[in-house]
């Protein structure tokens, strides 16, 4: 009896995997079958290159920049105070006693931690403006590719990545890169 109930169990497993596979033989078909029609129609993106080369996204991107380097000029100038704490610390090595000596060790020492935390800071900062910068793009990208797609009669528009990010098209045919086209509507929208 055992042996028969294992049959009944397999023999419905068996069915199942049938019945997935012709469903995906099924969708599969379909989407081919909308591709060769002309009806299903995909373009790719490069949305860093829309931020460079528009308008509003290179302003966007020089600001950035600009905080960035005026918080590496603190960082820089915070250096050159501890270089020359250092510095200190080693010509009076030989003059000052014991308890001199340890105070501007540990000094030195604090200093030193100060800069280390406020360089973390910055770079936290930099970092959540940063992915604030990316967001609030992205959202506007979204819309000028949405308008761009349905004049040209796209279905979906796929991120292509580039080459410091993550590349994900492979290949694509001349005519279905969109993103000369969105950065010219981003112009016109987000002066």
């Amino acid at each position: 009896m055992k042996p028969m109930l294992w049959n009944v169990q397999r023999s419905k497993q068996l069915c199942m995997v049938m019945m997935a596979g012709l469903w995906a033989l099924g969708l599969t078909g379909t989407l081919a079958s909308a591709a060769s029609k002309d009806s299903f129609r995909v373009g790719v993106l490069d949305p860093q290159t829309v931020i460079e080369q528009s308008k509003s996204g290179s302003r966007a991107l020089a600001g950035l920049k600009e905080h960035a380097q005026a918080r590496e000029t603190v960082m820089k100038n915070d250096q050159k105070e501890l270089e020359a704490l250092q510095e200190d610390l080693k010509a009076s090595q030989d003059t000052l006693s014991a308890e001199e000596q340890k105070r501007k060790q540990e000094r030195f020492a604090q200093k030193y931690q100060e800069w280390q935390k406020r360089g973390q800071e910055f770079q936290a900062e930099l970092g959540q403006k940063q992915k604030e910068l990316v967001q609030e793009y992205m959202q506007k990208i979204e819309e000028a590719t949405s308008i761009v797609a349905k004049r040209h009669g796209f279905d979906i528009v796929i991120d292509k990545g580039s080459e410091s990010t993550l590349k994900i098209v492979l290949y694509q045919r001349d005519g279905l890169d969109l993103t000369n086209e969105v950065v010219k509507e981003f112009n016109k929208r987000y002066k």
